[in-house]
């Protein structure tokens, strides 16, 4: 079995997969603070309740944007599985030309789901990943990752009203019954959810531009079902698009 992880700011996803059918999902804190050892505990115990044996793990795939994360689950696999990991950065086949003028810049995780979202459509596609940040990738037609946008993520906007305010509060992020909010809190959240749909679909409609073609798109991260629910340009919503981007990385290297 190959075990794949992808280290965000946020949360660490980790998949499980059997050849090319995903088998588990856990989704995990990302914490700077704790160790090889306290995460191989967190995992051991994450794959005993599943009645998986650390054993049958023969491989494993890092992706991280957090770099002090990166050498803590380096060790934890080489301890846990006996296998030291691929990780996603220079020198790594991802089968994707990166035409950005400072390739070494591009988040890890990006270039991960700009390959699964090709190897899916085929052709040119845009990939928004509502996540700690809203990041919106471009690939051509033939495969090539252009760049994209960054905007801070609907949750991290949330919490800086919160902080940088008197008197407003921290929410939930959800979708308001009206545009119009007749309390402060669902007057943020309308501010929040109807903004950043606004943003989402102004951003790809300058991408598509760019592009020249009607580019399909493809959304993932935390907050991307919500938004695809309301936003006619994304085609669909793949919560697993950077695990499978991972096996597939890892299948064109092994």
């Amino acid at each position: 079995m190959l075990i794949v992880f992808d280290i965000g700011n946020t949360t660490v996803g980790i998949g499980l997969f059997e050849e090319k059918r995903l088998l588990r999902t856990w989704r995990i804190r990302s914490d700077r603070d704790q160790t090889a050892d306290e995460y191989g505990l967190i995992l051991r115990n994450l794959l005993a309740f599943s009645g998986m044996n650390p054993d049958d793990v023969r491989a494993a795939v890092i992706s991280s944007v957090v770099p002090p994360l990166t050498p803590i689950f380096q060790s934890l696999s080489a301890a846990l599985f006996k296998t030291k990991p691929l990780v996603v950065g220079p020198g790594l086949r991802t089968g994707m030309p990166i035409l950005y003028e400072a390739p070494l810049e591009v988040g890890a995780d990006r270039i991960v789901a700009a390959v699964a979202a090709f190897e899916k459509i085929g052709g040119a596609c845009i990939v928004v990943d509502f996540g700690t940040a809203t990041t919106f990738d471009a690939v051509s037609a033939k495969g090539e990752y252009l760049g994209g946008a960054i905007a801070p993520g609907v949750q991290i906007s949330a919490e800086a009203l919160y902080l940088k305010t008197a008197k407003l509060p921290r929410i939930e992020i959800r979708k308001p019954a009206k545009a119009i909010g007749k309390t402060t809190v669902t007057s943020m959240q309308s501010g929040l959810y109807h903004g950043y749909i606004g943003l989402t679909v102004n951003i790809i409609g300058e991408i598509r531009g760019e592009l020249g073609v009607e580019a399909a798109v493809i959304a993932t991260g935390g907050f991307g079902e919500m938004m695809a629910d309301e936003i006619e340009a994304i085609g669909s919503y793949e919560p697993n698009l950077v695990l499978n981007g991972l096996r597939i990385i890892y299948e064109r290297n092994r």
